[in-house]
């Protein structure tokens, strides 16, 4: 089933989450919102999960902005993003924040004749285009880095997030990485004024479009580029090697990552050394209160993270996700001893 194809607006309702327990008609139901990035994902527990325990999500999928707005409004249960909340803003609004999965961020075009991995592109030249400085497919800066390959004389439709995203966050982290310039004129955000292009909602909005626009090219999770059958380019590293997407590369970005050093884990993937190292990997986070209105559905919600962190990392490699490692996931089942009933009770123990 391919659900991103034809949604701009993602709304995950994965069993509508009904649990009865033994002897008690009791319905405990669990909601989320926020982050496209890990949506593949999280619609591929949702589903194993339900047929397990008989407790469902209901997720939607509408951008790491609007995740961080809803969770603080308190109208969901955890709110996710790729963007992590500094250790300011997490005790400022009494949130709790912890890393679910790594994915990589890739460029995905749509250039007649020009097949997966066969473009390849440096982070200044990614960064070119969407400064509006290459503007066609036969720009001699691409040219000079794929010798070889017949390169229409076709005009570059860059497509962005129109959302507020932490995709586009830990995009505009890299390119502002590789490009003093982009840092300069455009900077590092959720949400940046993009100086061309046209814009999508969602990680879904972004492969629609560039699945539709000749000579587009956009910034997806990797697992919309493989679901859509969008072509995606090769990246130059920081070693100077190019490289694929694929889980190897990610993982090797998170190779050695001090996750413990930062206040809820918020540690930015983008531009790692490595020969083998995707430079546009990414975590994703959820964000939860320390204080619980509703502990028996925080801990359901625990319950549904504990799975996934542990007996659902296969499912994360089949969609190209990258597993945590296991001493990270003790690290941060150990976090949530922080989150407790009103009576300061220990909601998971």
């Amino acid at each position: 089933m391919n659900m991103i194809t034809t949604k701009l607006f993602g709304v995950l309702a994965v069993g509508a989450i009904s649990v009865a327990s033994i002897g008690s008609a009791q319905a405990i139901d669990i909601s989320g919102a926020g982050a496209t990035f890990p949506y593949p994902i999280y619609s591929k527990w949702a589903e194993n999960y339900k047929k397990i325990t008989g407790v469902g999500l209901n997720y939607q999928s509408i951008g790491s902005g609007g995740g961080v707005k809803q969770i603080k409004a308190k109208t969901v249960d955890f709110g996710a993003t790729d963007a992590p909340l500094t250790g300011s803003e997490l005790s400022s609004a009494g949130l709790t924040q912890f890393p679910m999965v790594i994915g990589g961020i890739v460029p995905v075009v749509n250039i007649p004749g020009i097949a997966s991995g066969q473009l390849k592109l440096t982070g200044p030249i990614l960064a070119d285009i969407y400064l509006g400085k290459v503007t066609t497919w036969k720009d001699p800066e691409i040219a000079a880095v794929n010798p070889g390959l017949a390169l229409p004389d076709l005009s570059i439709a860059p497509i962005y997030r129109s959302d507020g995203s932490g995709t586009t966050y830990n995009f505009t982290y890299y390119l502002a990485a590789v490009k003093p310039e982009w840092k300069d004129t455009v900077g590092v955000n959720k949400s940046v004024d993009f100086p061309v292009g046209l814009g999508g909602k969602g990680n879904e909005g972004v492969a629609a479009f560039t699945s539709r626009t000749a000579g587009s090219i956009g910034y997806v999770e990797f697992a919309y580029a493989l679901q859509n059958n969008l072509p995606f380019a090769l990246m130059q590293n920081k070693d100077g090697n190019f490289v694929a997407p694929n889980s190897a590369a990610f993982q090797a970005a998170a190779s050695g990552a001090d996750w413990a050093s930062i206040p809820g884990f918020g540690l930015i993937l983008a531009n790692q050394a490595g020969p083998t190292v995707w430079p546009m990997t990414a975590a994703t986070f959820i964000l939860m209160y320390k204080q619980q209105d509703k502990p028996d559905v925080a801990k359901a919600a625990l319950s549904f993270f504990d799975y996934a962190l542990t007996k659902g990392q296969q499912d994360a490699l089949k969609l190209d996700y990258v597993p945590l490692p296991d001493a990270l996931v003790q690290q941060i089942e150990a976090s949530w001893k922080s989150i407790t009933a009103a009576d300061g009770s220990q909601i998971w123990k």
